[in-house]
């Protein structure tokens, strides 16, 4: 089977990386990535050399992102990106058997929907999920109807897969693919963070991810303001602050978090940790703080409470782990001593499914 995996940035790539691996070995598949989004972005750390260092083929780059930050910057992105996949869909049609997507991004949309009239099958993983504050929940529900393979996190995201496409064929329950990610590498101690990034995780640690909100776009500068004036009360920590994705308003949060840093010692910016360095991160990491989907599918496992802002993630399903935040700054900081005065998390994570990687495998060899 001649598979191609549709890789946008550096968050989908973690998520994809069991089943690329587990696809590598395998010589049932032939397996080819098309790097596109962020993954070409030296801003967000050009992580398409992750790709290439970690021995995959990558059978197209495609450059689209925008340097603007600005709702028709991500517009024109888009356009551009539906244009150059136009190219590649009309070259590649006869030459994949089933290509896979992944989530709601954008980035994502484009490309699928530029496919749309070359009928290629196309595999979604992490369907039927809502979030309620970002743009991306439309995308999200476009790419499941699409798709003709759906691999879903939950019980309650296969029912709402079915709602949308008017059938319950092809929808399996597989967990979330990242969490085989935790089954299969060795985590850095605080010594080899601190020998690989200069980053010590001795100290009490914060570990803050907040993207942009896209629906809401107008409050993303009064947001951010108000996370870092809560962060401000937490001089006792250190903060390590991962920078946004590539959405709309993002520059206003990149901006506000290096005026931050440069005022604070106690601030580390981070530009891409990478998936082994950012999970022994969270693993070492006293609280997680923001507003993206780590914190939501994977923080569990790893028995940290979160700290949820906002209404990015609004709608998800969510483990006994989350604390949800008004975003001002009072409702964050006592969120956030509330969390830490927990100490660990005693329960489980409800995305976990052992062996979700074998499981696509699986379905894959049957699936006609």
């Amino acid at each position: 089977m001649k598979v191609a995996v549709l890789s946008s940035s550096r968050a989908d790539y973690g998520i994809y990386l069991p089943l690329l691996k587990a696809m590598q070995k395998d010589s049932f598949f032939d397996l080819h990535i098309i790097a596109f989004g962020t993954h070409l972005s030296s801003t967000h750390g050009h992580t398409i050399d992750t790709i290439i260092r970690d021995g995959f083929v990558i059978d197209h780059e495609v450059a689209h992102i925008l340097s603007c930050d600005s709702e028709k910057a991500i517009a024109e992105s888009m356009t551009i990106a539906f244009d150059k996949f136009v190219a590649i869909w009309e070259k590649e049609k006869n030459n994949y058997d089933l290509v896979f997507c992944l989530g709601d991004r954008y980035e994502m949309f484009a490309a699928v929907s530029a496919a749309i009239p070359f009928n290629l099958k196309f595999a979604h993983i992490h369907g039927g999920e809502t979030t309620l504050g970002a743009i991306d929940n439309k995308f999200r529900h476009c790419l499941t109807l699409f798709s003709s393979l759906h691999f879903v996190a939950t019980e309650t995201y296969a029912r709402r897969v079915a709602e949308i496409k008017g059938s319950s064929e092809n929808i399996h329950v597989i967990g979330s693919l990242s969490l085989d990610n935790l089954d299969q590498i060795e985590l850095l101690s605080k010594e080899e963070l601190r020998e690989t990034l200069e980053i010590d995780l001795s100290k009490p640690t914060l570990l803050v991810t907040y993207h942009p909100e896209t629906v809401a776009v107008d409050e993303n500068e009064k947001n951010v303001m108000e996370l870092i004036g809560a962060l401000k009360s937490f001089n006792d920590h250190q903060i390590i602050i991962t920078m946004p994705n590539a959405d709309t308003k993002s520059n206003t949060l990149r901006n506000a978090y290096k005026r931050f840093a440069s005022t604070r010692k106690n601030i580390v910016l981070v530009e891409n940790f990478g998936t082994v360095a950012y999970f022994s991160c969270m693993n070492l990491s006293k609280l997680i703080v923001g507003n993206s989907s780590s914190g939501i599918i994977e923080a569990a496992s790893f028995k940290k409470y979160v700290v949820d802002i906002g209404n990015r993630q609004k709608g998800r399903v969510v483990s006994g782990n989350v604390i949800h935040s008004d975003a001002n700054a009072a409702s964050i900081r006592n969120a956030c001593r509330e969390a830490l005065g927990k100490g660990q998390y005693p329960g489980n994570n409800i995305y976990y499914r052992k062996n979700a990687a074998p499981k696509i495998i699986e379905v894959l060899r049957t699936w006609k």
